[in-house]
């Protein structure tokens, strides 16, 4: 659908609406305290009533859904909008929650009438609130604790009753802060110097919230709508909508990595591929940064602070030094912290191209020499390939380049590695599968409207006609999936790891401030699902992703992670089969392959260590609880550093980006830090494909390429 078209006509919708006219909806009156002395209340302005106007008729009538505001959708609204205010449930007591209720089915007409009253009352409370439970916890700074006491704290509470009242708040907060004294005790701070980061960190969380505006409340608000219907739509605030073009036109240079507030920490959600953090390789997904300084400057403790905010002070001029303080993923919340510190820089393009290898692996009496291409992300120079530029940028353009150079060097078969490959230009996973078939539908593409659009491979010929593997993980997801179910739908190679991430909807910009009758006040941006994916053969990418031939050993239910894992994200679904022409089917060969490879699991050592460490993990990944008795947290402690330095050892694993939970069980097996370790999962990957080689010798319905000879000895 064409935005600006859509504006015009909707304009012209709403031609008639006065904006002051909204009807404030108010069921009773509300027993709400008196506020503090000191706090101001904060209120709608009238640039929001008209947004949230806007935003809703446009959510609610062009969403991919088809979802209905109603008082079901209504009901969603009150849970979310609470999950991101107090999502672990330690500011509001159950009184609050039942004085609130009034507003649960209610929600709805508020957003139709643009009343945002009720939004700004849930909020002014919580405000209240976050200052009374800091003001208990600098109480709390004076005597210190006692930490021989056997007892734990939860502090996983998402899922737990809200308290009933606040002397059980009140035990809640004495448990947290123990467990903060505990944590830079444990990382050998004195008494006297904890008591002055504590206080410094829980005065910090109520100034923090008190500095929030009524922009940052309607973006809450708003955002509990999008939410309630799928993840992938959002309300942009102004200042939000700043800093999204500030990263996409990379005019501040910054580490390279993807945050997100998780409570109130900011826990790094994705590494960039290609930026300093990625280059560095310290910084893990499921880290949490809890402070931040400007090269040898004093370090400044961010918990609880707004998102952007803290990208502010990361970003910085390219050439200067930041210093993280983080919690990391593999300890969580037990720590104890480490530094790092990352010299800024431009996500230099370069560095996210693909790269490729050769690796040698057995096949029956023989080596099999494996090519691997690794694909960071599906990147194109859109300027230059507009341009016509001759030697414009592109992924397709460099792994055909890459394929060539490996014909060079004898490759019997070729692997593209799409671990972590978040996605990128649709256009590239169309022109990349068109290096490994001859023509053909790649991905049919059904809007809101139920139109099927087909993108296709227009270009005869193949850069690549041998043995074909695609690794995938969890994260790879969008254009990667896009990519390895058309190869898997056309019988053109097979694909190996865990089920990807499942994102199968597409997203568009709508700036609101188009349709703004003042040149002085901006109203946001908001991103909608309009459109979704589905594979040639009819099924979608969405919620299951691509279901790999061979699945490698994996942590965890894969129903646990990506898309399927996110409330109320959209369902699988499937559509008429486009018209293409498989190449093979190579079930019966991945059949006897996998047979192979199931008992290099019994077998292998390498492998067998992998098993152990993820079954160590499953373990641990239900615990919502920690000691406090210093002994036990030592122990916990040590035995997770003993973990990870056997993890490295064997150069274990793929990260995790669900991993950013606040949970306090241990990341999943983090990215290798030896250069020097294999790769298990690749080594493996490349095994299979040989196993496929050796084994059509006789079956010949495998690709083939003209240097295997099939002879039979």
């Amino acid at each position: 659908m064409n935005i600006k078209t859509l504006g015009f006509s909707f304009v012209a919708a709403l031609a008639g609406v006065v904006v002051l006219a909204a009807v404030l909806f108010n069921p009773g009156q509300a027993n709400v305290p008196e506020p503090d002395s000191n706090s101001e209340m904060l209120s709608p302005k009238t640039e929001q009533r008209f947004a949230s106007r806007l935003a809703t008729r446009f959510i609610s009538g062009y969403h991919y859904s088809g979802r209905e505001l109603d008082e079901s959708m209504s009901k969603r609204i009150f849970d979310q909008y609470l999950r991101l205010l107090d999502g672990n449930r330690v500011y509001f007591t159950a009184d609050d929650i039942a004085d609130l209720e009034r507003y649960r089915d209610h929600l709805h007409e508020a957003l139709k009438s643009a009343d945002l009253e009720p939004a700004f009352d849930i909020f002014n409370r919580y405000v209240r609130r976050v200052g009374q439970r800091t003001e208990h916890a600098l109480s709390l700074l004076e005597d210190g604790f006692d930490f021989s006491v056997d007892e734990d704290y939860y502090f996983d509470r998402s899922e737990q009753e809200w308290a009933a009242d606040e002397d059980e708040l009140d035990e809640i907060w004495r448990k947290r802060v123990k467990n903060d004294w505990l944590l830079l005790k444990l990382a050998e701070q004195e008494d006297e110097d904890i008591a002055e980061t504590l206080t410094d960190r829980y005065q910090g969380i109520k100034r923090r919230i008190s500095e929030l505006n009524s922009e940052d409340v309607f973006q809450f608000f708003m955002n509990a709508y999008t939410r309630s219907i799928e993840p992938h739509s959002a309300y942009m605030s102004p200042r939000s909508v700043d800093n999204f073009e500030i990263s996409m036109r990379l005019s501040l240079d910054g580490i390279g990595a993807m945050l997100q507030r998780e409570t109130e920490y900011t826990t790094v959600m994705e590494i960039v591929p290609g930026g300093p953090a990625d280059l560095d390789g310290r910084l893990q997904p499921g880290d949490r940064i809890i402070g931040v300084a400007q090269g040898d400057e004093e370090m400044e403790e961010v918990i609880g602070w707004r998102l952007d905010d803290v990208v502010s002070l990361i970003r910085g001029e390219r050439d200067t030094v930041v210093r993280l303080e983080v919690l990391p993923a593999d300890t969580g919340l037990s720590g104890p912290p480490k530094t790092i510190d990352i010299t800024r820089d431009r996500v230099r393009l370069e560095e996210q191209a693909a790269k490729s290898d050769v690796i040698e692996v057995p096949m029956g009496d023989q080596k099999a020499r494996i090519g691997i291409v690794q694909v960071p992300v599906f990147y194109v120079d859109f300027q230059g390939r507009a341009s016509n530029e001759p030697n414009y940028r592109s992924s397709t353009r460099d792994v055909r380049r890459l394929i060539n150079e490996l014909k060079g060097k004898d490759i019997d078969g070729l692997v593209i590695d799409l671990r972590g490959n978040g996605g990128g230009a649709l256009v590239e996973a169309t022109t990349m599968t068109g290096l490994f078939i001859d023509e053909g539908p790649v991905v049919q593409v059904r809007d809101s409207q139920g139109r099927v659009k087909l993108e296709r491979d227009r270009e005869p010929g193949m850069a690549w006609e041998g043995p074909l593997g695609v690794l995938v993980d969890r994260r790879s997801a969008s254009a990667s999936e896009i990519f390895a179910a058309a190869i898997q739908d056309y019988g053109r190679g097979v694909v190996m790891g865990e089920n990807t991430f499942g994102k199968g909807t597409v997203q568009n910009l709508i700036d609101l401030d188009d349709f703004s009758r003042s040149d002085d006040a901006r109203l946001g941006q908001i991103k909608l699902t309009m459109a979704q994916f589905y594979r040639i053969g009819g099924g979608s990418t969405q919620s299951r992703g691509v279901i790999p031939d061979f699945p490698l050993p994996s942590p965890g239910d894969p129903e646990d992670f990506g898309e399927s894992a996110l409330d109320f994200a959209l369902p699988w679904g499937e559509i008429d089969a486009a018209d293409y022409q498989p190449v093979a089917d190579l079930s019966s060969l991945i059949g006897l392959a996998r047979k192979r490879h199931e008992q290099r699991l019994d077998e292998d050592e390498d492998l067998i260590d992998l098993l152990k460490e993820m079954s160590e993990w499953e373990k641990q990944s239900d615990r919502t609880s920690v000691s406090l008795q210093i002994d036990k947290r030592r122990e916990s402690i040590e035995a997770a550093e003993q973990r990870r330095i056997a993890r490295l050892g064997h150069g274990h694993g793929a990260a995790d980006p669900s991993a950013a939970a606040d949970t306090e069980a241990p990341a999943e097996p983090a990215e290798d830090e030896d250069e020097d370790a294999p790769d298990v999962y690749l080594i493996e990957t490349a095994r299979i494909l040989a196993d496929l080689i050796d084994l059509d010798r006789e079956k010949q319905v495998l690709a083939h390429h003209e240097k295997l000879d099939f002879s039979i000895p």
